[in-house]
């Protein structure tokens, strides 16, 4: 019987939150940060380790998370993808945006669970794959590397070489993302 693979997660930080106005993972709701929540969706779902990418670096550790620079700041979500494969050498690494407003234990153990014998997989709500929710193998760094040395910066281009499982039946509240103020519960 072969053990179940190893699941480490990591939370990209790095954005520019140009439409929210101000750090979007430093946003607190109800008193948690928004990217507390992420880090501890992973955790709970049994990520080991978890760390974060990019952002705010000091304020980000001061919250007693594990932060790493990204290898490739301010140059889209793929190197930031990039780095937690690089960083986290479990099998399986959960990368999830640091905006979720409603970020799941179960949201993310559902994607894992949807993965099979595919390279990654990836929520589906309304027809648009969450790239920023998805669970890799650690296997397709190389594919991802190459696709980033050949300019491409969104995950969605760089997979073509990759088999993607889909999670068609998630609850498309583990995957709202706040972008702008009017985003957040309460707004």
């Amino acid at each position: 019987m072969n053990a179940a693979p190893t699941l480490g997660g990591a939370v990209l930080a790095g954005g520019r939150s140009r439409r929210m106005g101000t750090d979007k993972a430093l946003i607190s709701i109800d008193g948690i940060t928004l990217v507390e929540r992420a880090v501890g969706a992973l955790r709970s779902a049994g990520a080991d380790p978890v760390v974060v990418i990019g952002g705010n670096r000091p304020a980000i550790e001061a919250l007693g998370l594990d932060a790493i620079d990204d290898i490739w700041p301010g140059e889209g979500p793929l190197g930031g993808i990039i780095t937690a494969l690089r960083t986290v050498t479990t099998e399986l690494v959960a990368v999830l945006s640091c905006d979720l407003t409603d970020a799941s234990a179960i949201a993310v153990r559902s994607v894992a669970g949807a993965l099979g014998d595919a390279d990654v997989s990836v929520p589906v709500v309304d027809g648009r794959a969450q790239w920023l929710h998805a669970v890799w193998r650690r296997h397709c760094l190389a594919t991802l590397e190459s696709a980033f040395d050949d300019g491409v910066r969104a995950p969605r281009d760089a997979v073509s070489p990759l088999r993607v499982a889909q999670l068609l039946d998630g609850d498309p509240c583990w995957y709202h993302d706040a972008d702008r103020p009017e985003d957040l519960p309460g707004q």
